[in-house]
Parts: structure tokens; C-alpha cells; sequence
């Protein structure tokens, strides 16, 4: 008979490595004004350090633009071309922590993201979804955010007015992160 792990809702204190095999930072944004466009980034790392406080606890994360996906390789060039990410001169994106607040069973977690050299701050809506062991006894833990951002704030203000009204690509950008991170 097998058995099947169950997440316990300890987080102990120290420090998580993202595991990007097992995760996955994407985003939605609306296209046509009647339909969503979604990607995803195959390209980042993070750093989550647990403090003995859970409230005082801290993630650092680094996305590789390069590595934006769309399932269309003209967008995603277009994407990393000056109109949008310029990753010639920008080649990450990326996010550093400075609050933890807890909010009933979830957490708000804010912080600086920046993008094209721009920083603002965003905070994401925050579930801890457990920790358990891997059948090689490695301690990992889950985690899903959300965001949304108006990409003008951070100078990606590219667009086409169409003819019937409205603009080709919307001003919001949805960012879901789904995030397994082991114990180091």
C-alpha cells in the first residue's frame, strides 16, 4: 500500500532555494481588447530566507528576459526587442521583498520589481501552500502569488490604436507565480 505525503504548515526558519523545474513565473495581458495573451519566463532563480519570525522573512528573485514565452516566436521577439523588454541592454527583471504582512490565512508580500532599469513597488497576494518531503528526502515548500502592474510604469508603453477603439495590447499585466523552493 502506498502512501500518498501530506504538506504540514511548518516553514522553518533558514533558507529556500526556488527550484525552477517545479515552478513557473507567467503572466496574462489582454490583447485586442476581447481576448488574453499568456507567457510564461523559463529562466529565473530566487533566494526565500525564513526568519524565526515568519513575518520577517525575505525573497530575492531574478528573472532572465531572454527566456519570455508566448508560444509564438514573433511576439516573443518583438518582446525582447527595444519596443517592449530591450534585453540587450535589460536582461533580467527582478524582485526584492521588503514586507511580510499576514492577511487571515494568506500573506501580502511587498517589495521593489524592476524592470528596464525602473523599480516601483508591487505587492503580491501570497499563499503558502506547505512543506513536504520528496521521496529523496529533500524538505520543499510551495508558495503561489499574484499582481497585477500597468506596464506603463515601468516605461514598456508600446502599443497600436485600433480602428474600432481600444488599443492592441492592455495597459495590465496579471503575474502569477507558482513557486516550489527546497531547504538548503
Amino acid at each position: 500500500m502506498s502512501s500518498v505525503a501530506t504538506p504540514s504548515p511548518t516553514l522553518t526558519a533558514g533558507t529556500w532555494a526556488v527550484d525552477p523545474s517545479h515552478s513557473s513565473v507567467s503572466f496574462s495581458v489582454r490583447h485586442l481588447m476581447v481576448s488574453k495573451v499568456r507567457g510564461r519566463f523559463g529562466a529565473f532563480s530566487g533566494t526565500i530566507v525564513v526568519g524565526d519570525d515568519q513575518l520577517a522573512s525575505s525573497l530575492q528573485a531574478s528573472v532572465e528576459m531572454t527566456s519570455v514565452n508566448t508560444d509564438d516566436e514573433g511576439r516573443d521577439a518583438h518582446l525582447r526587442g527595444a519596443d517592449f523588454f530591450d534585453v540587450e541592454r535589460f536582461p533580467t527583471m527582478s524582485f526584492v521583498s521588503n514586507a511580510l504582512t499576514a492577511k487571515g490565512d494568506s500573506y501580502d508580500l511587498s517589495g521593489d520589481l524592476t524592470i528596464k532599469g525602473v523599480s516601483r513597488p508591487v505587492t503580491f497576494a501570497l499563499e503558502f501552500e506547505g512543506v513536504s518531503t520528496d521521496p529523496w528526502g529533500n524538505t520543499k515548500a510551495g508558495f503561489s502569488a499574484e499582481t497585477e502592474i500597468n506596464r506603463k510604469d515601468w516605461g514598456l508603453e508600446w502599443n497600436v490604436a485600433l480602428e474600432t477603439g481600444g488599443l492592441l495590447v492592455g495597459e495590465k499585466v496579471k503575474i502569477q507565480l507558482d513557486i516550489e523552493a527546497a531547504r538548503t
